[in-house]
């Protein structure tokens, strides 16, 4: 007999605070917020709300008359779970617990759930453990108000009497350490594996945007391969690359990488450094965005100071990909199609129907091929191989004989001349 997957059921609530400063547009907010609930297996959203509050109160977050009303809508929806769309603090998630009695995850909770659930690779799975713990290591209060003993003993571990909250973080410290450990090695691989990348003659080409604009359904259009393409947020969690040779163009390695999204908590923005560090090897950037939604230029804006963050600087050539046309009203479409029309770096696509990916294929190839630059070169008559190596690869304009060795006029790509420091 099939074992049945056992599904809670959940209710999604976005806090919106009046006097907040950094507040978002409340209903796509809350929209986001259910649309992250959706991303996770076994997971039935039931309902959803956002909740005005002029201030978080800090021991329950909300009202005592809110809390009430909140409860009495759980108990006859028989929701098990409460999802917080903001930060919970662990004395605000036991009170709210305990009124409700019901399990209640914060969006930081609620996104590492997510994480650990999609992560592929090893260093995926490393990282989201890493942050998982530090997240975990914030969550641990006092349950009792006296010093519950652990253990009295001779005090060889921890001296006498450590409380269970000492004793915990110090496991968690400890399993900290141990995973740091670990990560480095996968890292030390990673680098090697860059490395030999940088040798492939091809160009990188990385696809980013906000989580849901269908940058995965774009690379399986490019690359046919299956990767997990399902409209659902965080589809995609480890850089999936495939090498594709473009029509009419030159042959790049497309790299698809997480989504990002909005307040994206800080612990996790550094546990996911790696998954993004792949976009710091790009020739080329894709920004993938979801032109049909509304919040459209926001979760752009957001996109481009996460990259900002991450250090990729602009050097780096990037291309707009204005996709899911296929949805927009027609007045809205000849407008996007206008602008698309007018500016090189905008491509308008729709990657479910195909529409405007040859235009993209010929803009990627002209971007590559615009990377070039110009540099003198001086070599000494020892290096021989390297200035084969130039001849082989077509790039000396103009070469003088001097006393020492050689000095060579190239023009080259980026890739190119990372290659040939490599040599």
């Amino acid at each position: 007999m099939e074992h049945e997957t056992q599904v809670t059921r959940a209710w999604v609530l976005h806090p919106d605070i009046t006097g907040a400063d950094d507040r978002r547009e409340a209903s796509s907010a809350l929209e986001e917020a259910v649309a992250l609930a959706a991303a996770l297996p076994d997971l039935e959203v039931v309902g959803s709300n956002v909740v005005r509050l002029s201030k978080a109160q800090p021991g329950t977050l909300f009202g005592t008359g809110k809390i009430e009303e909140l409860g009495g809508l759980f108990k006859a929806n028989e929701v098990e779970l409460v999802l917080i769309d903001g930060p919970v603090s662990p004395v605000q998630q036991r009170n709210l617990e305990k009124a409700w009695k019901v399990k209640i995850l914060d969006r930081t909770g609620l996104i590492l759930e997510i994480f650990s659930d999609r992560a592929r690779t090893r260093e995926g799975v490393l990282q989201v453990e890493m942050a998982a713990l530090s997240y975990q290591r914030t969550r641990l209060v006092r349950a009792w108000t006296h010093l519950e003993r652990q253990r009295g003993g001779l005090g060889f571990v921890g001296g006498p009497g450590e409380t269970q909250i000492e004793a915990d973080r110090r496991a968690i410290d400890d399993q900290l350490v141990r995973l740091r450990r670990q990560l480095a090695k996968v890292v030390k691989t990673r680098e090697l594996h860059r490395k030999a990348r940088a040798k492939v003659p091809f160009p990188i080409v990385a696809l980013v945007g906000y989580t849901n604009a269908g940058k995965s359904t774009l690379f399986n259009h490019v690359t046919g391969a299956e990767v997990m393409a399902k409209d659902m947020l965080f589809a995609t969690l480890d850089p999936t690359m495939r090498s594709v040779e473009l029509p009419d163009g030159p042959e790049v390695i497309l790299s698809d990488t997480v989504g990002f999204i909005s307040d994206l908590p800080t612990q996790l923005v550094a546990a996911f450094r790696a998954t993004l560090e792949e976009v710091l090897a790009a020739d080329l950037i894709l920004h993938v965005r979801d032109i049909a939604h509304e919040e459209s230029e926001h979760q752009a804006e957001d996109v481009r100071t996460i990259l900002e963050s991450l250090g990729v600087d602009e050097n780096t050539r990037q291309l707009e990909v204005w996709n899911k046309i296929d949805l927009l009203e027609d007045d809205h479409r000849e407008a996007v199609m206008a602008r698309a029309s007018r500016e090189d770096e905008i491509l308008a696509v729709s990657a479910v129907t195909g529409e405007g990916l040859e235009a993209l294929y010929n803009a990627i190839a002209v971007a590559l091929q615009s990377e070039k630059t110009r540099e003198v070169l001086t070599l000494s008559f020892a290096q021989g191989k390297a200035r084969a190596w130039l001849f082989k690869e077509g790039v000396i304009e103009h070469e003088e004989q001097t006393e020492d060795g050689f000095v060579l006029d190239v023009h080259w790509t980026q890739k190119q001349a990372r290659q040939f420091e490599n040599l």
